[in-house]
């Protein structure tokens, strides 16, 4: 069965439990989404569900995108953005509307998204390094990552040491978040805890994979 869905993130709040304590949560506008193409095994070499959301005007779009959209007389709104879903049983067929009501609360998932961007930043904002010394006639070096040669053998810096860079941009799972809020009417569902990206973001739940 298919239990995933394309939402936005709307921002964070906290609702509170019967003993009063206060519980963090990321509200996202999940769907309502469109079944737009159905891969399977015989035909595609996988099984996967590919699902649409975000409707926006036709003119916005390519020929392309819009032809995929209408094709088999499927009456589905254009939508910008598509992902697919791998689902063994699909249960669902081009065309189908999927909305929050596919979860239920106290479901665990898995939820994808894209983090802010931060630039270029240094070593010391984007790995934690402790810089070098404020004294001893060191005026601007403070931030700097120090030293990292290994030598005349290998007379290199090997793959992987931790310096300045592109951060942030990039796509991160929250494992395991639990759904504490469900509103169908207006397409919301909340989790416990914080999700990846910036209001707005476009975000991917999908069931746990490790509950």
């Amino acid at each position: 069965m298919l239990k995933g869905l394309i939402g936005k993130k709307i921002g964070m709040t906290q609702i509170f439990d019967e003993n009063g304590a206060a519980i963090p949560v990321t509200v996202i506008e999940a769907g309502p989404c469109y079944v737009t193409q159905v891969r399977t095994v015989e035909s595609d070499g996988y099984s996967a569900v590919q699902l649409g959301f975000g409707e926006v005007k036709p003119k916005r779009l390519t020929g392309g995108q819009l032809g995929h959209l209408k094709r088999n007389n499927l009456n589905i709104p254009p939508l910008k953005f598509l992902r697919e879903f791998r689902v063994k049983n699909p249960e669902v067929v081009e065309g189908d509307k999927v909305s929050v009501e596919v979860f239920v609360q106290g479901d665990h998932v898995d939820i994808v998204g894209t983090t802010k961007g931060r630039g270029f930043q240094g070593a010391v904002k984007r790995h934690g390094l402790a810089g070098g010394p404020k004294t001893h006639g060191q005026s601007d070096r403070h931030r700097a990552p120090g030293s990292r040669g290994a030598g005349t053998t290998p007379g290199r810096t090997y793959k992987g040491a931790r310096g300045p860079g592109h951060m942030g941009n990039d796509r991160v799972t929250s494992q395991n978040l639990k759904v504490v809020l469900l509103d169908a009417e207006r397409n919301l569902i909340g989790v416990r805890g914080s999700v990846p990206g910036p209001r707005g973001g476009l975000v991917l739940i999908k069931e746990a994979r490790k509950n």
